[in-house]
Formats: C-alpha cells, sequence, structure tokens
C-alpha cells in the first residue's frame, strides 16, 4: 500500500531541515493576489508550513492547515500557534468540509495514487467558495517517478487529465505557471 503520509512522517526531520524556503513563495504571493484581502485559505498537506503558509500568514490571510504526518504538524503548530491545523489524510480530512476563498495543495496530490487525487479533486472543488481559487502542483507532462526524499512512487495525470478533472468538477483552470525549482503549478477557479 502506498502512504505518502508515513514516507514523510520517517522523514520529517530531513524535510523540515531541507525544505527551501525560497521556492514557492516566488509563485504562491502573485496567487494570492486574486483572493479578497484578509480572505480564508486552506493548505492542504500544510507539512511545517515554511515557505508555503508562512506566505499566506504574511500577506495576512486567514489561514487553515491539514497534513497527515504528526511530526510535521507538530512542527506547524510550534512555528503557528494561531493557525488552526489538522493532524488528518487529505481525502478524510474535516476541513474539507468548510469552504474557503482558496485552497492551496502545494508538493502533495503527486504523493498520491492515481485513484486518490481524482477522489481528492472533487473534494477540493467543493470546498472552494463562489469566486474561490485552487493551487496545486504537479508536473505538466504524464510521468511516474519516485519521490526524492521517501523514495515512494509519485504520478503526474498530466496537464490534459487534470484539465479534465477541474472542469468536470466546475472548476476552470485559469494559468499556470513553474517556479525557479521546477514546480509546475495549475491556477484554477470556481465561477461566481
Amino acid at each position: 500500500m502506498h502512504d505518502s503520509a508515513q514516507g514523510y512522517e520517517r522523514m520529517a526531520a530531513v524535510f523540515v531541515a531541507a525544505r527551501d524556503r525560497s521556492i514557492g513563495p516566488d509563485v504562491v504571493r502573485p496567487w494570492s493576489e486574486r483572493l479578497p484581502r484578509g480572505a480564508s485559505v486552506l493548505d492542504v498537506g500544510c507539512g511545517c508550513g515554511v515557505p508555503i503558509t508562512r506566505t499566506l500568514v504574511d500577506e495576512g490571510f486567514e489561514v487553515h492547515a491539514v497534513d497527515a504526518a504528526p511530526s510535521l504538524v507538530a512542527a506547524f503548530q510550534q512555528r503557528f500557534p494561531t493557525v488552526p491545523v489538522e493532524c488528518a489524510d487529505a481525502l478524510a480530512c474535516r476541513m474539507l468540509e468548510a469552504t474557503y476563498d482558496g485552497v492551496v495543495m502545494w508538493g502533495l496530490l503527486f504523493l498520491l495514487p492515481p485513484d486518490v487525487q481524482l477522489r481528492l479533486l472533487p473534494r477540493l472543488a467543493g470546498a472552494l467558495r463562489p469566486g474561490g481559487h485552487l493551487l496545486f502542483t504537479a508536473p505538466r507532462q504524464t510521468c511516474t517517478w519516485d519521490d526524492a526524499l521517501t523514495n515512494l512512487p509519485s504520478w503526474s495525470l498530466g496537464l490534459d487529465a487534470y484539465v479534465a478533472a477541474l472542469t468536470t468538477h466546475g472548476l476552470a483552470l485559469d494559468d499556470t505557471a513553474e517556479d525557479a525549482g521546477g514546480n509546475f503549478y495549475y491556477f484554477a477557479r470556481r465561477p461566481r
């Protein structure tokens, strides 16, 4: 069985120490400008909160977070004691039962098997208010590889499959981007 949370739980100390704080904010910050000031944002797969949650908090958003690795949630809580965080699998988390102006899933979706990705995308779509924005990362091309940190398999469904899944669940792809670390971003929106 594939369990990316267990992989990251085993490697939590290495992940926290090695996390590149400069990769991500250069794309997340401009994406966040699409949201109203003080908007509510859910960070799915928040890890220790650096740098994505840090960027959102610094920009003045009301952030909520979820991660399945207990050690990463503990590190998150030390950094952000006032930010609500849930330790749960993304597919089953309670925080996705609420709605938000924005949902961010940086560095997680592709760690999940394809069938789980296709079950999670409608939950993300359902957590967006009308006019809400979704940001997630996954390679543009269809591919499989072993995650560099955990050595667990990773999957990208590819641009066309992600666009089809987003459209099926009422979202429109607004744009894509790539950061200095080679991460590929999808920007989707729930129409008003």
